[in-house]
């Protein structure tokens, strides 16, 4: 089994390019806290070469931005190519099909109203791929966005 899920922020802009073949892939990389400190008692991370492919590449290339907060679900690939000298070289990155966007792209602002944190997703996986922007019914339905007015709840409505 070859699964991955990776939580981290991005360290820059994902880059955007598109196959001879018109397909798009897009590249960042996350950067993911080790979950222990070094002597110093600092926080170490690893930075994690993150790809996506076709609409989910488009998603993503459009609404991350460096610094914000990031999970990424897919596979670890290894690959390898011959450089310029004629040596190997072996690349490790995640091929991502799945990924949510775990921060409000306003940093902090929220289309909910004041107080919430609006978490939006960007799923892969083909002809299913949906995305959180684009899937107005599931933003637009959530009972709790009232702008932080008490709701009205009777007792027996309560199952406790």
């Amino acid at each position: 089994m070859n699964r991955i899920i990776l939580i981290g922020r991005l360290t820059r802009d994902p880059e955007l390019r598109y196959t001879p073949n018109g397909v798009a892939v897009t590249t960042f990389t996350l950067a993911v806290d080790r979950p222990y400190s070094n002597q110093q008692g600092e926080r170490e991370a690893d930075f994690i070469n993150i790809v996506t492919w076709r609409g989910l590449a488009e998603t993503c290339a459009n609404y991350l931005k460096k610094g914000r907060l990031t999970a990424a679900e897919g596979r670890l690939q290894i690959r390898n190519y011959e450089n310029n000298e004629g040596k190997k070289v072996y690349v490790s990155e995640v091929v991502a099909d799945n990924v949510r966007f775990l921060e409000s792209g306003g940093q902090g602002q929220s289309s909910q109203g004041s107080g919430g944190q609006q978490q939006q997703q960007a799923y892969g996986s083909g002809s299913s791929q949906r995305t959180g922007y684009n899937d107005q019914n599931r933003f637009n339905d959530d009972p709790f966005a009232n702008d932080g007015k008490p709701i009205d709840i009777s007792d027996d409505d309560l199952p406790f």
